[in-house]
């Protein structure tokens, strides 16, 4: 069970093991409140189901019953989105290892072959999640996917990121820009700065996706509406969008980050005061 902040690549490191480990990621349930439990079992082909009955050859197989079938990993995005009863038809797979079906004799099953097991996801901050049960956690072996505090590995994956959505010839960005957009972020994200400085977290997501996000808009508005280069008033602009996705209070937050914080740093550095300028302005 892979559980985290959202944006901190869950779902990419899910899909990297089951391709790693299995050769394919397709095995896949999405959950969701639609989410039924047909979509954990097994369902049924009706027009085979009727002129046939019950058979083999009438039964819809899901995910994971193929990769119980077939010894391969499971994917079960957002699990938590699934609703309790839901998500406790793993229990039994889980702990057996055997799927029964009822409909094809007392005896018919699936028994799972070397190989089969499932990797969840799940966020910690949705609203609206449903919780575990106790029988299904104790199933699992949990893993907290952190967001990344290095922060000149994150410039380095943003930059990747952005060479390979925009290619070699995107606007340029400069290291010192990159910076602001990156200890902005960290900023935000650990609710500190690095001089220790109290700073209220927004409940806006601001993880690295984001701030690729962020970086990509910039870049963007640079090419089409501004000199062709990213400065620190294309980060600020993009950035205060985030506050937009979400509450006034987190409008609010971001503001005071900037009247604060942001407002200190412009008194020193060029590309800080375009931020405290650029933000400042989308105020008044």
């Amino acid at each position: 069970m892979l559980v985290g902040e959202p944006g901190t690549a869950k779902s990419m490191l899910s899909e990297l093991l089951a391709a790693a480990i299995s050769g394919t990621s397709n095995l896949t349930i999405q959950g969701s409140a639609g989410t039924t439990e047909d979509h954990v079992r097994y369902s049924w082909n009706y027009a085979l189901l009727i002129a046939e009955g019950p058979t083999q050859r009438a039964l819809v197989p899901s995910p994971v019953y193929q990769a119980m079938a077939s010894g391969r990993l499971v994917r079960f995005e957002e699990i938590t989105r699934c609703p309790p009863e839901i998500q406790d038809t793993l229990v039994s797979i889980l702990s057996e290892k055997q799927l029964m079906i009822p409909e094809l004799g007392d005896e018919a099953r699936v028994w799972a072959r070397p190989g089969f097991n499932v990797i969840a996801t799940a966020n910690l901050r949705d609203r609206g999640v449903h919780e575990m049960s106790a029988a299904l956690k104790r199933r699992f072996n949990f893993e907290t996917v952190r967001p990344i505090r290095d922060r000149a590995f994150e410039a380095t994956l943003i930059t990747q990121s952005l060479d390979a959505e925009l290619g070699p010839g995107r606007p340029p960005l400069a290291a010192s820009v990159m910076d602001v957009l990156v200890t902005a972020f960290a900023d935000l994200r650990t609710g500190t700065t690095t001089g220790g400085t109290p700073v209220k977290r927004p409940e806006a997501v601001m993880s690295t996706a984001e701030a690729v996000n962020v970086a990509i808009a910039s870049s963007m508005a640079a090419r089409y509406l501004g000199d062709g280069t990213v400065d620190a008033g294309d980060i600020a602009r993009q950035l205060v969008g985030i506050a937009l996705k979400g509450t006034d209070e987190d409008a609010r937050l971001i503001r005071h980050y900037v009247d604060n914080v942001v407002r200190e740093r412009a008194r020193g550095s060029r590309e800080w005061r375009e931020f405290f300028d650029a933000a400042d302005g989308l105020w008044r």
